[in-house]
């Protein structure tokens, strides 16, 4: 079986923390999101490879992170884009990539590298393995009203009835979360794209999938986090964090008061200031300043501010 791991996407909405370098590589407690899941595919045996979907701007950026890293499954593969608007669409990303891979007729697993979930994804295979028909992850949002923004399932025990992608009126609360395995023979992008479908959120695909095949979901309790907004990427920290507050060995904190969930990384320095749910990027440094809610990045430099809910840029200068 082979896997691929999306992480093409230039995420904008978490501009300007995200604007040159991919949210996937974000930290989330001790680990960056996307080696959550690389450790979990590196120790399973039915995966062969694992490859890294990105894009050309981020391509050099990953390069350097997996030779870094311990994990000897994961490769490259990149699709010709360097702006958002030059995007394919992940359908349209996937048909490439099987193409250029030479994997297709291969069983494949799918996962948004941007994912964090509290599931094992050996779990996740095992289930596939009973049957082998396509087969999804689904989490419930709680109410149909927070399942508009996602691919939206109603299910016969475990079989899917229905999937709409992002409905006006969900039928249910249950929802997909960008983690799916096919049989090589329903690695059906090309097929798909022929019939000039929309190339964009694989909940199409599945869409479209699920009216010609049975498909299954794998249901789970517990944390899902998509990490695409700020509020998104605090909400993932503080689960990893549990409450906690990390300091990193280089990084100097004094007479500073600390709430919960807050990561103050390697060679920041914070002093005469108050911080609660709040992310400290390398060197940045921090003075006579209050944050909650919010994301100060690499090298910048903030005295005398009382913010919440800031984003504020890589070597930024905010007396």
């Amino acid at each position: 079986m082979e896997a691929v791991v999306l992480a093409g996407g230039y995420a904008t909405r978490l501009w300007p923390i995200t604007r040159h370098r991919p949210k996937m590589l974000l930290p989330v407690g001790e680990r960056t999101v996307i080696d959550r899941i690389l450790a979990e595919l590196e120790d399973d045996d039915r995966i062969e490879t694992v490859y890294l979907s990105t894009n050309e701007r981020f391509a050099d950026t990953f390069a350097d992170h997996l030779a870094d890293s311990p994990f000897e499954k994961p490769q490259l593969s990149v699709e010709e884009t360097t702006e958002e608007d030059e995007k394919f669409g992940v359908i349209g990303a996937l048909a490439q990539l099987v193409d250029r891979e030479g994997i297709a007729g291969e069983d494949l697993l799918v996962v948004a590298g941007d994912n964090l979930i509290s599931f094992d994804i050996s779990a996740f295979l095992d289930f596939f393995a009973e049957e082998r028909t396509p087969t999804l992850a689904a989490y419930d949002v709680g109410t149909p009203a927070d399942a508009s923004e996602y691919g939206v399932i109603d299910l016969d025990g475990d079989r899917v009835q229905s999937f709409e992608e992002k409905p006006d009126e969900p039928p249910s609360s249950l929802v997909s979360i960008a983690c799916y395995a096919f049989p090589g023979e329903d690695v059906r992008f090309e097929e798909y794209l022929a019939g000039d479908n929309n190339p964009d959120e694989p909940g199409w695909f599945i869409q479209w999938l699920q009216s010609r095949r049975p498909v299954r979901a794998f249901t789970f309790d517990g944390a899902w986090f998509d990490i695409g907004t700020p509020e998104g990427y605090l909400d993932a920290v503080a689960w990893a964090l549990d409450g906690e507050n990390v300091i990193d060995p280089g990084a100097t904190v004094e007479n500073t008061e600390l709430g919960t969930n807050v990561h103050i990384m390697d060679g920041a320095r914070v002093s005469d200031s108050s911080l609660d749910r709040t992310l400290v990027f390398p060197d940045a440094v921090i003075s006579e300043s209050a944050f909650r809610e919010s994301i100060i990045d690499c090298e910048a430099e903030v005295n005398g501010l009382d913010l919440a809910g800031a984003l504020i840029g890589a070597h930024s200068e905010l007396p």
